[in-house]
């Protein structure tokens, strides 16, 4: 099966980002399967291009089975909301265009957000008289409204009916997270499947220390707090700063911002003015060096703001943190917690609470032994219900399905 995927976001393992298309690429080619991607060359996280000058299109074989196609993309992707949508927009076009010249597809693959790049799965899919399989990653633009991106009444009518276009017109829509399920049912979609986010355990070792990230950046003699991921506005960062401020007191913790984003440099900003000598800010890293900064951590920190959407989700973040056998200090309500609760595998606490977050890295830095023992039940957790293998096998099932049907 030559199955075509239209992702913008799409990174590789030895590259910054998310890299859940690439671990679910490389299980579909171990079945037998071939992949073509059309990507941006623009990261999603930094908002850098790969290189100064943007070709039409620059082709990547970096493995059998995989051939990734990076097509022209605007590329001020950070700059503001406007040149956010032009950015979707010329990728949008270009993957299109791109795309008409990828030969005997079985199955095109859209993923979403953002929504745009689905216009351009569904539009092949129909050319090319191959079923289209639309993933729903975020409740988009539901997410941007909520948290206040998106705000004008007519673009928010567009986008919604857009999204219900795009829903009724899949042959299968594929969710990561149960939360999901009755947004996308109510608007249109009529073939839905749960194929949740996972982690991969064979590449983490809870038993690690980090020694070689720990002695890196100068963090030997510290208990880390970790937080890993994009520094965007959902992501409601400064509450973990005012933790650090609140945990002053204790030299021992270091408070350790991992990655890339929009709002980085206006954190970086408030915590010079804010005093904290516990904060640490450093650039994000390739997924396949993550397990040593996840190994250096005593507790991760997974946040989002108190936003009512945002107990529908499933972070992969969250998943890899207890992979890697680390207590979850958790500020997301919903699914997530439930997860977390049921396994053992960290401390829930009320999103926006600088005072909790603060509470509960404090409890984790005292009581070790307890923190290690949320984590192994975090990773006996991942083992059990969301191993990467076991749910690439059954969205490379539902695929085969599809195009058989």
């Amino acid at each position: 099966m030559h199955i075509l995927l239209i992702h913008q976001a799409f990174a590789a393992l030895d590259e910054p980002g998310g890299t859940r298309h690439h671990e679910l690429a490389r299980y579909l080619i171990r079945r037998g399967h071939r992949l073509t991607v059309i990507a941006s060359p623009v990261s999603y996280l930094t908002g850098a291009a790969r290189r100064e000058r943007i070709p039409w299109v620059e082709r990547q074989e970096s493995e059998p089975g995989l051939t990734v196609l990076r097509t022209y993309t605007y590329p001020a992707l950070h700059r503001s909301f406007v040149h956010r949508v032009f950015s979707f927009f010329s990728f949008m076009l270009s993957s299109f265009l791109v795309g008409l010249g990828v030969r005997q597809v079985d199955l095109v693959w859209g993923t979403s957000p953002p929504l745009f790049q689905g216009v351009t799965a569904w539009a092949l899919a129909r050319l090319k008289r191959s079923p289209f399989l639309f993933e729903v990653r975020d409740l988009w633009p539901e997410f941007a409204v909520a948290v206040g991106v998106l705000r004008d009444p007519t673009l928010i009518r567009l986008s919604e009916g857009l999204e219900r276009f795009l829903y009724h017109r899949a042959d299968q829509i594929v969710v990561n997270s149960p939360g999901f399920i009755p947004h996308v049912e109510g608007r249109g979609a009529r073939r839905v499947a749960l194929v949740t986010n996972g982690a991969d355990p064979a590449m983490f070792d809870p038993q690690a220390d980090g020694g070689v990230f720990r002695r890196a950046h100068g963090l030997e003699d510290k208990y880390i707090a970790l937080y890993a991921g994009a520094h965007g506005m959902s992501n409601d960062l400064g509450v973990v700063l005012q933790a650090a401020a609140h945990l002053q007191d204790q030299p021992e913790i270091a408070f350790v911002f991992l990655g890339d984003g929009k709002e980085k440099p206006a954190l970086i900003q408030r915590a010079q003015e804010m005093g904290l000598s516990n904060v640490h800010f450093l650039p994000p890293l390739p997924k396949n060096e993550m397990p040593q900064a996840l190994a250096a951590a005593g507790a991760c920190i997974a946040i989002l703001k108190p936003v009512e959407m945002y107990k529908t989700v499933y972070p992969n973040k969250v998943f890899d943190y207890m992979a890697a056998g680390r207590p979850v200090v958790l500020a997301i309500e919903g699914v997530m917690r439930e997860v977390v609760e049921k396994a053992g595998a960290g401390i829930p606490i009320p999103p926006g609470e600088a005072h909790a977050l603060a509470a509960a890295i404090r409890f984790l830095a005292v009581d070790r032994p307890k923190g290690l023992a949320m984590g192994l039940a975090g990773r006996r957790c991942v083992e059990e219900s969301f191993d990467r293998k076991r749910l690439s096998d059954e969205l490379a099932e539902l695929m085969e399905t599809l195009v058989k049907s």
